[in-house]
């Protein structure tokens, strides 16, 4: 993480409790199936990770600062141009109104920053994410912390020797990374982010 966006340096966070949503147990909140199912956003995938970082580091209400600053954007897209980082997108019609980013290694998925312009579009591309990541074969879906946002969906808190055990696990996994990019209706993302168990394809 960097300090602030205009400070050059970087330093490793460590929590003592780590934020996880387990993928076998995601929650979607009744309200939000309706807009999933329903929506008029399209959702791409590594269509503009650059504009979806930078809405990420972006100041916004109850945000000044960022955590993201140049040696880290830097970072992330050479990530995303060796195929390690991913960006799911909403967009209305041409226009990028919210979406996330991340990091995969092995069967890990390390999501990173989210950000929105319309109503739910985060979440409609968290729901997006983790169908995608359980019709793949991912195991682990790592948030860093746990947040109250991060909470309504399952999100728990894991002792980081327990998480480090989990994390040596998934590494060895190679999921379907095709299955990221498969195109997905709400409906169809619903259901596998909903399959209490985690399928392949």
């Amino acid at each position: 993480m960097g300090e602030a966006r205009d400070d050059p340096r970087i330093f490793l966070v460590e929590p003592e409790q780590r934020g996880l949503i387990p993928l076998d147990r995601f929650h979607v909140p009744t309200r939000l199936k309706r807009t999933v199912r329903t929506t008029a956003l399209e959702v791409r995938v590594d269509t503009a990770f650059d504009a979806v970082l930078d809405a990420c580091a972006a100041s916004g209400p109850g945000r000044d600062d960022s955590w993201i600053n140049a040696p880290i954007r830097r970072l992330y897209v050479e990530l995303n141009a060796r195929g390690h980082a991913h960006s799911i997108e909403c967009w209305r019609d041409e226009t990028l109104v919210g979406g996330l980013y991340g990091v995969t290694l092995g069967g890990a998925f390390f999501g990173e920053s989210m950000f929105s312009r319309e109503r739910d579009a985060s979440k409609i591309a968290l729901v997006h994410l983790v169908a995608r990541l359980k019709r793949g074969g991912w195991r682990l879906l790592d948030t860093q912390f746990l947040t109250g946002h991060l909470s309504q969906f399952g999100a728990v808190e894991t002792p980081q020797a327990a998480y480090l055990k989990l994390l040596r696990a998934a590494r060895l996994l190679r999921p379907n990374t095709r299955s990221l990019f498969d195109p997905m209706t709400g409906s169809e993302a619903l259901f596998y982010a909903l399959q209490p168990t985690i399928q392949a394809s």
